[in-house]
């Protein structure tokens, strides 16, 4: 990545970086003791989006979404006392969050003094925006908040004290685990904590900056005071609500945007916010702390839907899924808001793979190159409760899976689960295998996983979503056979893709399943062609493969619930059926002995 200094603001629109951000007007706005600085972008006449930083920043922290912000509404910046431009008290009671809320207040009233405005605030700008949401102060001027990692110091000193009555040794566990997080602000509370940034802390901070998020940066001219004052935000709130909160309601709508790899915030400290948010929506990113300068075009496209729907009351999908409320994550509904796609979702693993999803709360795609099967599945889905799509696609079709991805990506948003499990069957000599019936087997049963694994996991990757690509190979994968020879190539070769693709994406978050299924009872028996043989042949071969697999008697529920567990559980391999895992170890532990019994005929 290009260094950029902080206090450049970036050009560019929420989805292609090239619009250009004019000239700010620049504000002194009294509040109070303190004057502070403030920026204003964008036309007049549109909805004002306020922008609030946390610590140790000043408003330049914002400067990479500033462009594709503007582009839509009013964009107002603002120091908050002892940053940037605005002035600094002496007195640590003056930066108690009552005159944090005063100071929003008047940049409200400045800007916007008979509209309300959307607030978006990132760590303490989140923490004291909190208050101005729960507060009579700036009742009916706020129109939405989204809140970026930063707590309601009340909403968190009651998780904490609920978890302690408790005693349970997991809730015990998140509160020692969020202490340690937060470490740094028993730290400030030492005398001579400011004195730090004096002695160049703000040199080494954009170097801790790149080392623990991976940003390239540097120190803003007002590094040092952003430092050295913001450090009276923790002295002057922290205990005193933490350890004695207070009930904090807001009927504002609020976007939690959560970074799920947060190194000051555990995660678990959000939980619950519906008992206190009565309009809530969450959006998970998997990415560190500064999510604005790690992910600004991803911020900005979160901003803008969710400010684009409380103006106009249309919710787009991505955000109705990403609505709070009493089913969301429970037990019963553990992939509520989440959207799921799977392939060759027509019959078979595919199908029951697609209802277990629905049932357990997911929005689903079905895919499948049969039109009418695939809408089949949507509408056991349905029945089930769930909100089902169907789509014809061949997914050997690279034009036909980008479009496929297209359509996902605009009328429903990044999926969050992808199952790769469209695929065919073919058996025979190699010798009698055409270049048609190979172009044929790896079209569906590799390329379609190779389509679906690049677009989606593309998706996933720009918006940080810790998502699951599951490709389903086979048992034939791990052992050679002179009875299905292009299938069992298809097969590795889909299992070592998911390794290979594994090691790529998992610094993104992005979990890779293989799935390899022995032995089970599923329509592709019933279509598998047998090369080099009649059709006579090639039916009496199908009828033996049949009795076969329903003397086996292992179904697809067995496959669909093994591809949930491996998702609950995180694993990276599923395998199903005794078959499976005894052709896995016999490849592993005697290769030899394995390609002799690939010498035999099973007379398929």
């Amino acid at each position: 990545m290009k260094q950029q200094k902080l206090d450049q603001p970036q050009q560019g629109t929420a989805d292609s970086g090239v619009s250009v951000l004019a000239e700010p007007k620049t504000l002194r706005i009294r509040s109070g003791d303190v004057e502070l600085g403030a920026k204003v972008y964008g036309a007049e006449g549109r909805p004002v989006v306020v922008l609030v930083h946390g610590y140790p920043d000043s408003s330049h922290v914002w400067h990479k979404v500033l462009a594709p912000l503007a582009a839509r509404y009013q964009v107002v910046t603002y120091d908050v006392r002892g940053a940037g431009e605005s002035s600094a008290p002496r007195d640590i009671k003056a930066y108690a969050l009552e005159h944090l809320v005063a100071d929003l207040a008047a940049v409200v009233d400045t800007v916007s003094p008979e509209r309300p405005i959307h607030l978006v605030a990132h760590d303490w700008g989140s923490i004291q925006c909190w208050e101005a949401v729960t507060t009579q102060r700036l009742k009916g001027r706020i129109a939405s908040f989204t809140s970026i990692s930063g707590p309601s110091l009340d909403h968190a000193g009651y998780w904490a004290l609920q978890k302690l009555r408790r005693g349970a040794p997991a809730d015990l566990a998140q509160v020692a685990n969020q202490l340690l997080h937060s470490w740094y602000i028993g730290a400030f509370h030492l005398p001579l904590a400011p004195r730090v940034w004096t002695l160049g802390m703000d040199k080494l901070f954009p170097r801790l900056l790149e080392r623990m998020e991976g940003i390239r940066a540097e120190s803003t001219p007002t590094q040092v005071k952003d430092g050295t004052y913001g450090i009276n935000l923790y002295r002057a709130n922290f205990a005193r609500r933490v350890l004695a909160p207070r009930e904090r309601r807001t009927e504002v709508p609020v976007q939690l945007v959560v970074a799920t790899r947060d190194r000051f915030i555990n995660v678990e400290v959000l939980a619950g916010l519906g008992q206190w948010v009565q309009h809530l929506w969450r959006r998970d990113v998997a990415a560190g702390h500064w999510l604005q300068l790690s992910h600004p075009q991803l911020v900005a496209r979160h901003v803008t839907e969710f400010v684009d729907f409380i103006e106009s009351g249309k919710e787009p999908a991505p955000l109705r899924r990403a609505r709070v409320d009493g089913e969301r994550g429970t037990a019963a509904a553990p992939y509520a808001g989440k959207l799921a796609i799977v392939t060759g979702a027509g019959s078979g693993i595919g199908r029951e793979t697609l209802l277990a999803l629905a049932e357990r709360g997911a929005e689903v795609v079905a895919v499948d190159i049969d039109a009418d099967a695939a809408a089949r599945s949507a509408d056991l889905a349905r029945l089930l409760g769930a909100t089902a799509h169907a789509r014809r696609v061949d997914v050997g079709d690279a034009r036909q899976m980008e479009s496929l991805a297209e359509w996902v990506a605009q009328e429903l948003g990044t999926p969050d689960i992808v199952v790769n499990n469209a695929g065919i069957g073919l058996a025979g000599s190699l010798l009698d295998t055409s270049v048609a019936d190979w172009e044929k087997v790896l079209h569906v049963n590799l390329w379609g996983v190779i389509h679906g694994s690049r677009l989606f996991g593309a998706q996933m990757a720009a918006a940080g979503r810790a998502g699951y690509i599951v490709n389903v190979a086979s048992a034939a994968a791990f052992t050679p056979s002179r009875v299905v020879p292009a299938y069992s190539t298809s097969k590795a070769a889909v299992a070592m893709l998911s390794d290979c693709l594994r090691a790529e994406l998992a610094d993104r978050g992005i979990h890779v399943i293989s799935v390899c299924p022995g032995v089970i009872d599923t329509p592709i028996t019933g279509s598998t062609r047998f090369v080099g043989v009649g059709e006579e042949e090639q039916a009496r071969r199908r009828e033996r493969a049949q009795r076969l697999y329903r003397r086996r008697n292992l179904k697809p529920t067995a496959v669909a619930a093994a591809i949930l567990d491996a998702i609950q559980n995180h694993r990276p391999e599923a395998l199903v059926g005794g078959e499976a895992h005894a052709m896995r170890l016999l490849s592993r532990l005697s290769p030899a002995l394995s390609r002799r019994l690939a010498r035999f005929d099973a007379g398929l």
